[in-house]
């Protein structure tokens, strides 16, 4: 009897913890404990010593960082009301945030400018683990398109405000950005126009495409294997096929050369980027079109409109929902895949990343990686709600 109660007990206390919250919690307490919390070097590019929560800061202030994760981890780890965990875990990243900052100014010495702080593993795991949590919360709300964007910006605010304020100013990657600032704003915009001006240039070309493929059966499989194949070639290898053309058409073709056109450099990497969009918009074209729903066309030939009618009045509202599916999905891989263009003298972010590499520089690499990771997050969130969105419309369109 001892054992079956014993059983029963421990299968209420299963019960009440959260599936998820299990695995942040574990991966929370190996990072808390059992990784350096920051990083320093005596300058940028030697090797890193590894600096525990409780070297990194004053001893009260890590005991007070500890206490709070432990409190965070304790909330997560149970069943506990989606409200409370969004809360503790916006709460645990924001604390994460101030006390790296604390960290680095509590290691970097005043007599050595070149020396360098940065977050240690530590810092990013449980970023990364709170960030899961916060992200399960969300999901479980189901928050309303609008809402979720609202979120994002007020995300983006405060991490403006934190910049602003001067915490993390004795962080490397600040540093690294200090040194760089116009180069840093200018690589941005080259970011930018390669990630945005091939999705124009595919969304421009790719669903009248996509059109044909619907209209005329018989080119349907031949352009959208030769696409496929397209998609197959390694990034890196399709920018390198694009170098001997493209330096052809810049050395031949009257005006090319001062139009940019050239080997290397912002063409190719363009290009490069338009091959890889063309697929997505393609096929989700395709599959949009396919979706409309017969009686929609019957009733709209019934109504006497003409072929253009039907297509612009009809087809395409209907299918718009799943073609801005493809151009959610061209976007953010065009935002990382720009980052390849900086092996070429392309620009964009990617130059700091290569950058980094070569000089074994990490918070240099961090400086490129990290906006286009909050590039491409941003860009998901907000295609994401305007698709819900652009759903919503379909449906009452179609009731009508």
């Amino acid at each position: 009897m001892t054992a079956i109660s014993e059983y029963r007990k421990q299968g209420r206390v299963a019960g009440k913890l959260d599936k998820l919250g299990v695995i942040v919690t574990a991966i929370a307490l190996l990072a808390l404990f059992l990784q350096p919390f920051a990083l320093f070097r005596a300058n940028r590019i030697v090797a890193a010593d590894n600096v525990m929560v409780w070297s990194a800061m004053p001893l009260w202030q890590a005991v007070a960082l500890v206490v709070a994760m432990l409190a965070a981890i304790t909330v997560i780890l149970f069943r506990t009301p989606v409200n409370l965990r969004l809360a503790v875990s916006i709460a645990a990243i924001a604390v994460l945030a101030l006390m790296v900052g604390r960290a680095g100014y509590y290691l970097m010495p005043s007599d050595n400018p070149y020396a360098r702080v940065s977050p240690g593993a530590s810092f990013w795991i449980l970023l990364f683990a709170f960030s899961i949590a916060m992200a399960d919360a969300i999901v479980r709300k189901a928050l309303p398109p609008m809402v979720r964007i609202g979120f994002l910006l007020v995300a983006a605010a405060a991490i403006g405000l934190l910049l602003w304020s001067g915490a993390w100013n004795d962080l490397s990657i600040l540093k690294e950005y200090n040194n760089r600032a116009d180069a840093f704003w200018r690589e941005g915009r080259t970011h930018v126009e390669l990630a945005f001006g091939s999705l124009a240039a595919a969304a421009a070309a790719g669903i009248p495409i996509g059109i044909l493929c619907f209209r005329v059966p018989k080119v349907r499989a031949t352009i959208l294997n030769s696409l496929n194949v397209l998609q197959t070639i390694p990034s890196i290898a399709l920018f390198g096929l694009l170098i001997a053309p493209l330096a052809w058409v810049g050395r031949n073709v009257p005006g090319a050369a001062e139009l940019g056109i050239a080997g290397i450099g912002f063409a190719p990497a363009i290009v490069a980027l338009f091959a890889y969009s063309l697929l997505p918009v393609v096929s989700n074209t395709v599959a949009g079109l396919d979706s409309v729903p017969r009686d929609a066309r019957e009733a709209a030939r019934g109504m006497g409109m003409t072929g253009r009618q039907q297509l612009f009045q009809v087809e395409l509202p209907l299918a718009f929902p799943v073609i801005l599916t493809g151009i959610r999905i061209v976007l953010v891989q065009n935002i990382g895949l720009a980052v390849i263009a900086g092996l070429i003298g392309g620009g964009g972010y990617g130059t700091f990343v290569f950058q980094g590499i070569t000089q074994t520089a990490t918070d240099l690499v961090l400086l490129g990686a990290l906006p286009v990771v909050g590039m491409a997050f941003a860009a998901a969130i907000i295609l994401d709600a305007l698709v819900e969105i652009s759903q919503g419309s379909a449906r009452k369109g179609s009731r009508r």
